[in-house]
């Protein structure tokens, strides 16, 4: 989750803090979110509180599922929860069929764990602490979080044996490589050390990215109050989260853990999506008639002959002006 004053020098932390990045105003004026009212984020909080504490009560039910139909209601539930926020999200692509899985994300925000939880459950890791947070820690242990001590360098090789073990049984395993949460403008170097559970078990690499806009809504980072990054959150209209799930990036292809933790930061950062993307306007086809088309044909070589002796400037700033494409998505009722 977000991270803290580090105490020793290897562990991860981020530049980030909640002044300069989860109060900071959303630079892109196409995507800039309205202040909703007190009464609207008073019920939008109070509905994301219920959803949580109605999902603590129905565990000892669910445990007695099946595997299928817990999974299932797993992630009803946690839609259920991300949307009660007010956040409407969209993905993108699918994960491998079958076979364990390595799914690494890049970190933003508290968010994250839901929105992978309903795409892609697995075993998460998360620090220690974690454990000891009220309602949230007893779910995490509940779901089969693997916990991390940060501040004991010796206890990491253990935590990365019981990664290797979930994977090699066919299971997946969650993990943010990044180490702490970043703003979301800027991300950190993924750690190689999870990777190496990869190479040991012999599974693949699951990379998924994750935006959100306006990301100072989202953004829990330094020593951000989880109680204000709540309210933020539903006191922010408008806001979207955006996951992309990349393709899985085979182990054995590499012949380390750091060249597989290189490749997959790659991945992830390559899949960035642009703040100004906005969904293009189709428009319908004319049929025109014959001679229409001809005389039209004629103008667009002559366009084409003056545009390629114009100079690189223009050419770039009419391409700008143009809407940039969105893949296509869906939302989650």
């Amino acid at each position: 989750m977000n991270g803290t004053t580090a105490p020793s020098p290897w562990l991860p932390t981020a530049p980030c803090t909640p002044g300069r990045c989860a109060a900071h105003p959303d630079p892109d004026p196409c995507h800039r979110a309205l202040a909703a009212g007190t009464a609207l984020a008073s019920v939008r909080l109070a509905a994301g509180i219920g959803a949580v504490l109605l999902g603590v009560l129905c565990l000892p039910a669910a445990g007695l599922l099946p595997a299928p139909a817990r999974l299932a209601l797993v992630r009803y539930w946690v839609r259920a929860v991300v949307r009660a926020f007010g956040v409407r999200v969209r993905f993108e692509g699918a994960a491998a069929a079958g076979g364990p899985l390595l799914v690494v994300a890049n970190h933003v925000s508290w968010l994250d764990i839901p929105l992978l939880a309903a795409v892609l459950p697995g075993r998460m890791v998360a620090k220690a602490e974690v454990r000891r947070w009220p309602v949230l820690g007893t779910l995490a242990a509940l779901g089969g979080t693997l916990f991390i001590d940060r501040d004991r360098l010796r206890a990491l090789p253990g935590t990365v044996r019981a990664m290797a073990a979930v994977l090699a049984g066919g299971g997946r395993v969650i993990v943010f490589p990044e180490g702490s949460t970043w703003c979301g403008r800027a991300g950190g170097r993924f750690r190689p050390a999870a990777f190496q559970a990869a190479l040991d078990s012999g599974a693949d690499v699951q990379p998924v990215r994750i935006d959100y806009r306006p990301t100072a809504a989202a953004a829990y980072v330094g020593d951000d109050p989880l109680g204000a990054s709540l309210w933020r959150l539903a006191a922010t209209r408008g806001v979207t989260a955006d996951v992309r799930i990349l393709d899985p990036i085979p182990g054995r292809r590499h012949p380390d853990r750091r060249s597989l933790a290189a490749a997959a930061q790659r991945a992830v950062a390559g899949a960035a999506v642009s703040p100004h993307a906005v969904p293009p306007r189709v428009v319908p086809p004319r049929v025109l008639p014959p001679r229409v088309v001809a005389q039209r044909s004629g103008a667009q070589r002559a366009v084409a002959s003056d545009s390629a002796n114009r100079s690189c400037s223009s050419v770039h700033q009419r391409a700008r002006s143009s809407p940039a494409s969105a893949s296509s998505s869906r939302t989650p009722a």
